[in-house]
């Protein structure tokens, strides 16, 4: 086996052709045999053979070599015989590629099959029957039926010789096609007289080694005096065939003419072709000489035709012509699109040019009719480009947006440039992959939600929803709480999210009064790699419940003492007694306050303002009149359910201090304690309190100062939603002279402030005053005044905290506050 490899490497870009290798193999090898080892000749390694999924493509189904890529070896798939595949035509060679993947490489393979002597020599007729006038002329010429070796070349037809030789010689012609004419000429006169009949053998040799050959019988019958043949008008006749021209169709008539009368002149015609299918495409008349088309003629399967047309008279004399017959091309084929490679998918963020497809497009018209053009249908990023001759890549052409478009309906449409033109069509479907190129976004650039106060720890609030234009695993979004605090503390003490859902739950229970809302971020990640994230600002708004009483901030309840306010019988109608003030911590209409009165010993002497709780008398205060009045008001919210809070009012209508200390002083007996120790004891409590107001008096007296009962200068609401917005002092002046009380409202601004501790459950945590009530004394006597009276208080504390019991105290209580309000009566009114 003679094998001769050519290798071409061209730098061209990717997906056109990289190499080309050529083999020679004998016909009829069998199956397995070794074509050639491809890979070394290519200069590849046995893994990008396999790595690259190499296989053989050809145009036509039947394959008759296979590719070995684990060896990188060509080898023989089947039996080829040359004779069935190319028939004369040489050289006979089989063409197909060799296709890569992983990048796109093809390489062009050339396979020449090579004759061998497998054929012998062989005639179409049993016998060959001649009719020779014994006229015959020497040198008379009879025309032979040539010999059909399939084998090519050196093992095809090489000569003929005939036997016996006395009467005729074999002469061989050489002919336009290259084949030869086999003629027996007559070289020594016949004599019918002698001998009737003639028995000659034919017999063909081809070259091969070794030679074989075939032989015919040829009878010749010597007829008497026909001495002329046949003469052509033309020895050889030209037409043109359109291909695809109907049955039927009259194509050329050929004229022969003898000399000789009667029926030595008759002329007969016939087609002497012994090539294949001829017959079955031709027909001639056997008188007229008239030639038509009986077939199908393909100008793709053969573009000429030779007949050779026999003359014959009825004396066995005949001559020979020669029809030649070009077959025009038709435009009948459309282009055959061949998708060699493709590629089911490509990322969005393919470079431009990147190669998608290969293809190979094939016209079998020829001229302007398989001359073809591509060209894909519009609105699509890809272009199409020829790489080599009729071979084309489908590349990028801009850049892919999987989120704008993620598939791609590819239509390649390849046109030829016949009159009229076909085409031929083929779709190529291609996905764009994702890549991870878009963050999650949010729905809302923030949100805002509300949750009520004392909630439930783990109540979901709202949720936050981000979506991400990706896809798949680029597209799954978690949540994740941004650290952050709140007030110093962690903002994951507060609420949580869920990864998954984005549902923002309370950690906690919240309270109103501690905090109103907070602000944090929530951030949404994908889960691409690298992952993408965005995050947006959440405030959460806690909504007030009623959930604090009110709060009676005066008059304040004291635990042993007995306070009253007191009203002199001269009072007329409206007269102020005092002022209900209390405060709700709650917000809204939660800390909307209402006054009402719920018990007293008289009703219908005093009322409470609903709104502004003052205590008023609504009829002339008459001497029937109980001195100790006791009224009882509750104070409630306008919260839903309400809550409330009562104080009780002890009012004194008394004109005098010993009317009100004879009812208010109550002494009782215990049988617990002796007499006499109890007689001293409240005793030595009067002395102490008389000293202790007395010094008081005098501080007062001397420092002119006016002296007033506890009323709350100001309720500061840290919140800012509490029921005293407004800062308002409330100063009482009691005078002498005209025996009525008047409410005059001071100046705003008092440095004395109700602090509200906001963790505290509602209840008033401390006080805390800036300036005193008394300024600092300037003088000595000041001072040993005040020493004085802090001496006499502690020793009041003392007596009233030790040895005194409970109801004793609550009279002490009872004797100062009157104390306290005869010496108010006798001090000099504010200045306004």
């Amino acid at each position: 086996m003679a094998r001769q490899v050519l290798l071409f490497i061209s730098l061209l870009a990717v997906g056109s052709v990289l190499g080309q290798v050529s083999y020679t193999i004998p016909e009829e090898m069998i199956k397995g045999s070794l074509v050639g080892n491809i890979a070394q000749d290519l200069g590849l390694q046995i893994k990008r053979l396999t790595s690259g999924k190499a296989r053989i493509y050809a145009r036509d189904t039947d394959q008759y070599v296979e590719l070995n890529r684990e060896r990188g070896v060509l080898l023989v798939k089947e039996r080829i015989d040359r004779e069935a595949l190319c028939k004369q035509t040489t050289p006979c060679a089989l063409h197909f590629q060799m296709i890569l993947e992983n990048p796109i490489e093809f390489y062009r393979v050339t396979v020449e099959i090579t004759d061998i002597n497998d054929n012998a020599p062989i005639f179409k007729m049993n016998d060959m029957v001649f009719e020779i006038s014994e006229s015959a002329v020497k040198g008379s010429k009879f025309i032979l039926e040539k010999a059909l070796d399939s084998d090519v070349g050196i093992n095809g037809l090489k000569s003929y010789s005939l036997n016996p030789t006395d009467n005729f010689a074999l002469k061989l012609n050489d002919n336009t096609d290259g084949g030869k004419e086999v003629e027996m000429v007559l070289e020594k006169p016949l004599d019918r007289e002698k001998e009737e009949q003639l028995t000659l053998t034919l017999t063909a040799v081809d070259g091969g080694e070794p030679q074989l050959s075939g032989t015919v019988q040829i009878h010749v019958t010597i007829l008497d005096v026909n001495d002329n043949a046949p003469v052509f008008t033309q020895s050889t006749y030209k037409s043109s065939l359109m291909e695809n021209s109907p049955k039927g169709t009259q194509l050329i008539t050929v004229t022969a003419t003898d000399k000789d009368d009667g029926t030595n002149g008759f002329v007969t015609y016939s087609i002497s072709n012994n090539i294949d299918g001829i017959l079955d495409l031709f027909e001639i008349h056997e008188t007229s000489g008239e030639v038509r088309l009986i077939g199908n003629v393909d100008y793709e399967t053969s573009k000429h035709y030779q007949l050779n047309i026999k003359a014959k008279d009825q004396g066995g004399l005949s001559n020979s012509c020669k029809i030649m017959f070009d077959i025009t091309d038709v435009n009948d084929n459309s282009p055959i699109i061949d998708l060699m490679s493709t590629t089911q998918s490509v990322p969005e963020d393919s470079t431009l040019k990147t190669v998608v497809a290969v293809m190979n497009v094939h016209d079998a018209d020829s001229d302007d009719n398989g001359v073809v053009k591509c060209f894909l249908n519009d609105n699509v990023p890809f272009n199409i480009e020829s790489t080599s001759n009729s071979f084309y890549s489908i590349i990028t052409d801009s850049d892919l947006d999987r989120e704008r478009a993620s598939e791609y309906n590819i239509i390649v449409t390849c046109s030829d440039e016949g009159v009229p033109s076909l085409s031929s069509s083929v779709t190529l479907t291609l996905q764009i992959s994702d890549v991870n190129d878009n963050p999650p976004v949010f729905e809302r650039s923030s949100y805002e939600a509300y949750i009520v106060e004392n909630n439930t720890p783990g109540l979901s609030v709202f949720t936050v929803k981000a979506t991400d234009a990706d896809w798949n695993q680029n597209a799954r979004v978690s949540y994740i709480l941004e650290d952050s605090s709140v007030n110093g503390v962690p903002v994951s003490s507060y609420v949580s999210v869920s990864a998954d859902s984005g549902v923002i739950h309370a950690v906690r229970s919240f309270d109103y009064e501690q905090i109103k809302d907070f602000y944090f971020r929530v951030k949404a990640q994908d889960g691409g790699s690298p992952p993408l994230s965005s995050n947006v600002t959440v405030k959460i708004m806690i909504q007030d419940q009623n959930d604090n009483p009110p709060q009676v901030l005066y008059p304040v309840q004291t635990g042993g003492s007995l306070v009253a306010e007191m009203v002199p019988r001269s009072a007329d109608v409206g007269y102020l007694v005092t002022k209900v003030v209390a405060v709700d911590v709650d917000s809204g209409q939660n800390a909307w306050l209402s006054y009402k009165l719920q018990k007293a010993t008289d009703r219908a002497l005093f009322e409470v303002g609903l709104q502004n709780g003052e205590i008023r008398t609504i009829r002339q205060v008459t001497d029937k009149d109980a001195v100790k009045q006791r009224l009882t008001v509750i104070v409630e919210d306008n919260g839903q359910p309400s809550r409330s809070a009562t104080v009780i009012v002890n009012v004194a209508v008394a004109d005098s201090f010993p009317e009100v200390l004879s009812e208010f002083i109550e002494l009782t007996h215990d049988k617990e304690y002796n007499d006499n120790l109890t007689f001293y004891l409240v005793l030595a409590l009067a002395v102490v309190s008389f000293l202790f107001i007395t010094c008081l008096s005098r501080i007062l007296y001397h420092s002119n100062l006016p002296v007033i009962p506890y009323y709350p200068p100001r309720y500061s609401d840290t919140l800012g939603t509490g029921t005293l917005p407004h800062v308002c002092n409330y100063e009482v002046c009691r005078t002498t002279d005209s025996r009525k009380s008047d409410c005059k409202f001071g100046r705003a601004g008092s440095r004395n402030v109700l602090i509200m501790d906001p963790s505290s459950t509602g209840t008033m945590q401390r006080i805390q005053s800036e300036k005193s009530i008394l300024d600092e004394p300037d003088s000595p006597l000041e001072r040993q005044h005040l020493s004085l009276l802090a001496f006499l208080f502690k020793i009041d504390l003392i007596l009233a905290l030790s040895f005194v019991p409970l109801f004793v105290t609550h009279i002490k209580t009872c004797l100062l506050y009157i104390c306290l309000s005869f010496l108010v009566r006798q001090c000099r009114p504010l200045d306004n």
